[in-house]
């Protein structure tokens, strides 16, 4: 190998350890999804939460979830032979039963106020729900059903089944301030 050569490994091994290093170091992390599951509020008594100047919160019902199980009871089991053969099969009958897997529930939530709500916002909404492929439709500044639809969608993946926008979930669409937005 000549001195050349050499030399030129060198460079493109130096080269390529200075981009690896400035590649993990200036790159910034993905942004994590939020567990809106965290943000839900239960009360014992009628809602909605006690509320700060300028804070409001929507609530929703969530489902009765049951789930039903099927299972094969024996009766009878298999009659053998004395040389190992089969006589009777053995015989079963099947159960089902259900069972309350979660019960119905009203929970509550920060959102944005109502008078946040205006068609621009609501444009602003569906534009961010476009971005991620959750609204395939014209933006109309509506808060219609396939609006909603969307923000469900968004949402369930989140922990939080509702058709109602949270304040975090507005957050982590972009389309409110945040705490570090106010520094």
């Amino acid at each position: 190998m000549g001195r050349m050569t050499h030399k030129r490994l060198l460079c493109a091994g130096a080269g390529l350890l200075l981009l690896i290093g400035c590649q993990s170091a200036g790159r910034p992390e993905a942004p994590s999804r939020a567990d809106l599951s965290g943000e839900l509020v239960r009360l014992d008594h009628a809602g909605p939460p006690a509320a700060e100047a300028g804070e409001c919160w929507q609530s929703d019902v969530t489902p009765l979830v049951v789930e039903t199980v099927s299972e094969q009871v024996m009766l009878a089991p298999e009659t053998i032979a004395e040389d190992g053969t089969v006589v009777e099969p053995a015989s079963f009958r099947s159960e089902t039963h259900q069972r309350i897997v979660q019960e119905r529930e009203e929970i509550w939530f920060r959102s944005p106020c109502p008078e946040e709500m205006t068609v621009d916002f609501v444009a602003t909404l569906q534009r961010a729900l476009k971005a991620r492929g959750l609204y395939l439709l014209p933006l109309s500044g509506e808060l219609d059903m396939p609006t909603r639809a969307a923000i469900r969608r968004f949402q369930a993946d989140r922990g939080l089944e509702s058709d109602r926008l949270s304040l975090a979930a507005a957050r982590e669409l972009g389309i409110v301030a945040t705490d570090l937005d106010k520094l």
